[in-house]
């Protein structure tokens, strides 16, 4: 290590490399010593001798001290330091400024976090756009069109970058940025320099170059499954409101509607088709009592916003179409779930003939898109 004293947030980097050092850990030791403090009694080996430390730590004995005394023999706080300049990424702890205020009291608070892009993003008011990865043609059009015009209205948007829902959202969010949008928001559960997915590397460099990225872990640290329920805390933690678009019975997005709800905070659903598996979570969440989320007008109003009059069916020219007969009845046996000819034949009782030029009808008038065999409502 060279003769220049790293400044205060490299410790808490150095600290949060230690190895089964979660935010509970770190929090313990940041609460009670300065991070410089923190690491000197890391390398002396004595915290399992500190009563206050040891009563707000996890299983803080004799081996994990052991344990960290070892890594932090190991660790060059100063190239440590340097990796994460390099990388762009501020780190910030309770205490200061830019640390989010939202945060502060929280029940479960990270003990820190790793930001990359512009902390003031998550000034605006922020609405978390969650949902499953397994998402219907329908859900992915719902999330892009409701990250887009709630960032247009000024609205931060949140999500978690996952597949699915989370990067539709994003990119209709991202969509918005041309014209004036709010900066979106991405937390997600590993390194900022670990993609994950990694199909979403240019995805994660949109966020951070035109909103921020946010996590709770060093450069470095890898997926594991345990991180992603962790990381939906803070999402949940930082969002005023929770829409969820779709969610299987027993979709990862619940996750973070507990957080939500454990935080008195109000979550959303989309209605959904009860035909639809990935609808049965967000169906289930209306059922207790959770607010339909049906357009971003319906979220705006929640958060106590003006409306922009959007209309509660997504058209091409956001008028409800002018149609009769027929083709009304195939709008309405479509509803929000792309279907083949076969499958509306059969839901609307109707010869595969008829319906075939009433689709195509509708197409030309731009009411639906057809991709394969699969015909969708715009």
């Amino acid at each position: 290590m060279s003769g220049v004293v790293p400044p205060s947030p490299a410790w808490v980097v150095a600290l949060s490399r230690l190895p089964a050092m979660g935010p509970v850990r770190l929090g313990a030791l940041l609460g009670r010593w300065t991070p410089e403090e923190a690491w000197a009694q890391v390398l002396a080996g004595n915290l399992h001798r500190d009563e206050q430390v040891v009563s707000e730590a996890r299983s803080l004995g004799p081996a994990l001290s052991k344990r960290w005394q070892e890594a932090a023999v190991l660790i060059d706080v100063t190239e440590l330091w340097e990796a994460h300049q390099g990388a762009d990424i501020t780190v910030l702890r309770a205490g200061d400024r830019d640390f989010p205020s939202i945060l502060v009291g929280d029940p479960d608070p990270p003990a820190a976090l790793f930001c990359r892009g512009a902390i003031h993003a998550l000034d605006a008011p922020r609405v978390a756009i969650v949902g499953t990865r397994r998402c219907t043609h329908a859900g992915r059009a719902i999330a892009h069109e409701m990250g887009m015009t709630l960032a247009a209205a000024g609205v931060c948007v949140l999500s978690g970058l996952a597949l699915g829902v989370d990067a539709a959202a994003h990119e209709g969010a991202l969509a918005s940025r041309a014209t004036g949008g709010a900066p979106p928001v991405g937390v997600v559960g590993t390194g900022l320099d670990v993609v994950y997915p990694r199909r979403h590397e240019a995805l994660w460099e949109a966020i951070a170059g035109a909103g921020l990225l946010v996590s709770e872990y060093p450069l470095g640290t890898p997926p594991e499954p345990w991180r992603f329920p962790a990381r939906n805390r803070i999402l949940a933690a930082l969002a005023d409101v929770v829409v969820v678009v779709e969610s299987h019975a027993r979709g990862g997005s619940l996750h973070t509607v507990d957080a939500a709800l454990e935080r008195d905070k109000t979550v959303m659903a989309v209605p959904g088709s009860v035909r639809s598996p990935a609808s049965a979570g967000t169906n289930e969440l209306l059922v207790i009592g959770c607010p339909p989320a049906r357009d971003a007008d319906d979220v705006l109003g929640v958060l106590g916003l003006d409306t922009i009059g959007i209309g509660r069916r997504p058209s091409a020219s956001g008028r409800a179409p002018d149609v009769e007969g027929l083709g009304a009845k195939v709008l309405e046996g479509l509803g929000w779930e792309p279907a083949t000819l076969e499958q509306l034949a059969v839901r609307l009782g109707r010869p595969p003939g008829p319906l075939a030029r009433a689709l195509t009808e509708l197409k030309v008038a731009g009411l639906v898109t057809c991709q394969g065999s699969w015909w969708e409502r715009r």
